[in-house]
């Protein structure tokens, strides 16, 4: 009875072998009929703004249904073309990663058309503890005196001039695949040309200030800045406005003049007069009357 067990387990165990070793065959099989396509990869870590060369791409079998738009198929044609975005080990080097043909390598192929690159000056502070890394996004603010108002003394105020920034480098490396924060004394921003203005006029005017922000936030603020009196909750003091000056050619606006009401005089008593009191004088034959 026992043989027979074994015996039992033993057929079952030869079957299930068999099956497997038939499937796997089928498998291989298969695969070995689906075709493919060379195209050309990195072989190395090839960080952006490098110039390639050859000992950085290979060729690497790639399923011809999913070839991606823009791969190479011979390495020739890579030949002192710059990446602009980084591109890892065993991805494919397609055409919407690279600079133009004729770009030098560096920063400025790294540049998006039309925009500019910028560098300000940062501290640990400024430059939000060293989060602000190539290829993250940030605001740019700028503390500084608003323009005076009548009768009154220039207050301090904070605006944002600048929103959703990118980061191109700090200091000098522009590597986008590192995440730790780096404490650097400078950092590039890509810019339009009229952000470029407002943030050299800024950086003369006052103090500026880095704001990370979500990398996915494109939304933009709704803030008018704050004043030092807003801050402090100081209320603003009343300013009397003169009356608008007459306009050119209009009838000028009647003046009335009033007097101020004049008090009633008085009748003022006077006093009767006394009457004179007379004396006559006798001397040797003559008289005189003399009153007073």
């Amino acid at each position: 009875m026992r043989n027979l067990k074994a015996i039992g387990l033993l057929i079952l165990a030869i079957v299930t072998g068999l099956a497997a070793a038939m499937y796997a065959a089928g498998w291989v099989a298969q695969r070995g009929t689906l075709a493919s396509t060379k195209v050309a990869v990195a072989a190395v870590d090839i960080e952006l703004g490098s110039k390639i060369n050859p000992q950085m791409v290979t060729l690497a079998d790639w399923p011809s249904a999913s070839v991606p738009d823009g791969a190479f198929r011979d390495i020739k044609d890579l030949q002192e073309r710059v990446v602009k975005v980084g591109i890892q080990r065993g991805d494919a080097v397609l055409e919407r990663k690279l600079s133009p043909p004729g770009s030098k390598g560096g920063l400025s192929a790294v540049i998006a058309e039309g925009k500019r690159a910028m560098t300000v000056r940062v501290n640990d502070v400024v430059g939000v503890a060293g989060f602000a890394l190539p290829g993250t996004y940030v605001d740019v603010m700028v503390n500084t005196q608003e323009a005076p108002k009548p009768g009154g003394e220039p207050g301090q105020i904070s605006l944002t001039v600048l929103e959703h920034v990118l980061v191109l480098a700090v200091a000098q490396e522009a590597s986008r695949d590192e995440t730790k924060p780096k404490v650097v004394s400078a950092v590039t921003l890509e810019l339009s040309p009229e952000d470029t203005e407002k943030l050299d006029l800024a950086r003369s005017v006052g103090t500026l200030s880095l704001v990370l922000r979500n990398q996915l936030d494109k939304q933009a603020g709704a803030t008018t800045g704050i004043t030092r009196a807003q801050l402090l909750g100081m209320k603003q003091p009343t300013v009397i406005k003169a009356p608008p000056a007459a306009v050119m050619g209009a009838a000028p606006a009647a003046i009335v003049r009033t007097r101020a009401p004049v008090a009633p005089r008085t009748k003022t008593t006077l006093a009767e007069p006394v009457p004179p009191v007379c004396v006559e004088v006798v001397r040797i034959g003559t008289r005189a009357m003399n009153c007073f």
